[in-house]
């Protein structure tokens, strides 16, 4: 950690803890003097319309729309926020009722009821898109609205983890006059019930919040506006934080920049660790003639050394990951390392000559220039380098900014490619649901039905997460078997800003959005 002077000298301050007091007064949410808290980050959104999102377009969505249930600062279970209660109403689990809070309306006076709340989780199922949340609601049979304030989700088997569900800004709740039933809104507009209201918005460029007067829900914004600027690349975000331009900078700090603000002539800065639950990993398209193969696919997996790709790309600031489900979960598990051992050569050839493949094997690996940092394309490099190094591959790689990046692996245009995930709940369910199914977050089916129609059932029907550790093991077998998603690595949390921002440490929630309502100004020392 740095900004050791005063009385954080030898504070470490990592996500799940409070910041100690003491050493002076803190501002308790008015305005801030200095106009609004600037916010840099290299993940843009891809959309406005949460009927069209399940990646991290979910970061501004939580701060202007809002959901049923959300996180308290500190929660890891859900608790209502536009609702006032929330339940399972039968034994079964398949039976849950909300209330809403009273007197709820969007930003602009309209009324926000039971029935705009069915309405948006139908147009979600409605407009179907490709690769966004409609996955997410596959144990939903309907949506009731009773009376104004009351919601009933009849669901078509037990589905325990259905309130964290309703928890992602992916279930957002839109105004029915403002947002089509059946198609998309794009006239880059929002209209939502959260802490902010979208003043004005740049794609790519920018995103200006102000307070919204007329929320009400759990959070209690300790600032009046916040604007989050978006950037292509670190190295303009990192300079722009050390010039002062903005006051934080999050997604996309590199390593190089950690291993920078760690040092303790970072007099002027604050770096906040957290652990964290993001992992990262490749998708083999079976649309791909050789990424198809197992014995490929397995081969690649036998080859890839993560310990030199954390080491040498990351200068370890991530962690090797051998499992879709990270550390830190119930039901991690570490079977790529049990399958496949340390990278040998040899045993990815004998792999290979037993499927009758004797030549090279042509891969193209894709990946995003400008989603997770500017160290992506170093991690491809060092891909590229391992896999044709062994003398088994030859590798072509390629890139696309984030927004076309999305739509070619929607359409299935990339063989084998790179994505990041940050979950949507924390539970290991959430590390393995959303890639399996015709439906799924990358758009690219993949049908599994042991887990599918077996395995994620089975553990649905249980609350006590604890207690369905055996199905989660098995569901992971299932994947290292097949190596059509191949995990990478597991990375942490990390925020920096000036030191006169306080908040950081209790802005991200349990899936690592970050709450922009928690950072506030210290206004004395």
């Amino acid at each position: 950690m740095f900004n050791r002077s005063r009385c954080l000298r030898h504070v470490v301050a990592i996500a799940s803890m409070s910041l100690v007091a003491g050493c002076g007064v803190l501002s308790g949410g008015g305005a801030d003097d200095k106009g609004p808290i600037v916010v840099g980050t290299t993940s843009a959104p891809s959309t406005l319309d949460p009927a069209a999102s399940w990646d991290q377009s979910w970061e501004l969505f939580r701060n202007i729309y809002q959901t049923l249930l959300s996180y308290p600062d500190g929660a890891t279970t859900p608790q209502p926020d536009a609702a006032e209660s929330c339940r399972f109403t039968d034994s079964s689990n398949t039976v849950y009722s909300c209330e809403l809070r009273s007197g709820l309306t969007f930003s602009d006076g309209h009324k926000l009821d039971a029935q705009a709340v069915k309405y948006s989780i139908d147009r979600i199922r409605k407009i179907d898109v490709n690769g966004g949340p409609v996955g997410l609601l596959g144990s939903l049979e309907r949506v009731q609205a009773v009376g104004s304030r009351e919601v009933v989700f009849h669901l078509n088997k037990p589905d325990a983890t259905f309130p964290f569900v309703l928890a992602t800004p992916a279930m957002s709740i839109v105004d029915p006059d403002d947002y089509p039933a059946d198609a998309l809104r794009k006239d880059g507009k929002v209209l939502g019930s959260g802490p902010y209201r979208l003043e004005s918005y740049q794609e790519g460029k920018e995103a200006v919040l102000v307070a919204n007067d007329r929320y009400k829900g759990l959070a209690k914004p300790l600032n009046k506006a916040v604007t989050i600027r978006y950037y292509q690349d670190s190295g303009p975000m990192v300079r722009e934080l050390r010039a002062k331009k903005i006051d934080v900078a999050f997604r996309g700090l590199t390593a190089d920049d950690i291993v920078s603000f760690q040092r303790s002539d970072s007099k002027d800065f604050q770096l906040i660790e957290g652990t964290g639950t993001e992992i990262n990993y490749l998708v083999f398209n079976p649309k791909d003639p050789w990424a198809a193969k197992p014995a490929v696919r397995r081969a690649v997996a036998q080859v890839v050394d993560r310990a030199a790709i954390a080491h040498k790309v990351y200068k370890d600031t991530v962690e090797p990951l051998y499992s879709m489900v990270p550390a830190g979960l119930t039901g991690h598990t570490t079977g790529f390392f049990d399958q496949y051992g340390d990278p040998d050569v040899a045993k990815a050839r004998k792999i290979l000559t037993a499927a009758g493949i004797t030549q090279k094997v042509p891969l193209t690996l894709w990946y995003t220039s400008d989603r997770y940092g500017s160290e992506t394309a170093k991690e491809f490099k060092e891909l590229k380098r391992q896999l044709e190094a062994s003398g088994l591959f030859t590798i072509t790689l390629k890139s696309r900014p984030w927004k076309t990046y999305v739509s070619g692996y929607q359409k299935g245009e990339y063989p084998v490619f790179g994505r990041g995930w940050f979950p949507d709940f924390p539970d290991a369910e959430n590390f393995i649901a959303p890639f399996v199914g015709r439906q799924n977050a990358l758009g690219t089916p993949y049908p599994a039905s042991r887990i599918t129609d077996d395995l994620l059932p089975r553990s649905r029907r249980e609350s006590d997460r604890a207690e369905v550790v055996k199905e989660f093991e098995e569901a992971q077998k299932v994947l290292v078997d097949d190596a059509r998603l191949l995990p990478l690595w597991q990375g942490k949390q990390y925020v920096a800003a000036s030191e006169d921002i306080s908040g950081a440490e209790r802005a991200l929630d349990p899936s690592t959005i970050m709450l922009m309502w928690e950072l506030h100004r210290k206004t004395s020392w």
